[in-house]
């Protein structure tokens, strides 16, 4: 199968990717050299917290414990992107981009959970009684991937439009 995008564009989806998982490592590395599990420092009161929290499920608690299933399934997702991303992205950059920070996402959680058994996460945004679930940097380039994906794919369904060039369109006089 032939690539949708020139191998220029290739190369800096991989740079995209290694960043978003070198960020999220280093950012892991940070908590987990600095502060104890279950630390909290609060940056904006009653808003943002940076905190150490582990999580050995997915978000919202799901499939708790279960690492390496979530590990396994993490291999899969991430093996199928990697294969049908020409197909994913319909040589849209936009979404070659979106799958670049869901890949780098996926593969900076995986590490965790291959190598600690659990994920490192410490951003933690909450208001009152309202609490989001904490997260890191993986899964912010997991959610801002999947955003702008869906975004793209609803605002400009299937492939670009192919350029022509006057010799290629009959329609116009010569």
């Amino acid at each position: 199968m032939s690539s949708l995008l020139p191998g220029k564009q290739r190369r800096n989806l991989l740079i995209i990717c290694g960043v978003i998982f070198l960020l999220d490592q280093l950012t892991k590395h940070l908590v987990i050299s600095a502060w104890p599990i279950g630390t909290r420092y609060s940056l904006i009161p009653g808003f943002l917290d940076l905190v150490h929290f582990r999580n050995s499920g997915a978000a919202w608690g799901i499939l708790q414990g279960h690492s390496r299933l979530l590990g396994a399934l993490s291999v899969v997702v991430l093996g199928l992107l990697v294969v049908y991303s020409d197909y994913f992205t319909e040589g849209r950059r936009v979404r070659a981009v979106a799958l670049a920070l869901i890949c780098g996402g996926i593969a900076g959680n995986l590490v965790d959970r291959f190598l600690r058994g659990e994920v490192i996460d410490f951003i933690f945004f909450y208001f009152r009684r309202f609490q989001w679930p904490a997260f890191n940097v993986a899964d912010s380039g997991i959610t801002c991937g999947v955003v702008i994906f869906i975004a793209s794919s609803l605002l400009f369904p299937g492939p670009p439009p192919e350029s022509t060039t006057p010799q290629d369109d009959d329609t116009i006089a010569t």
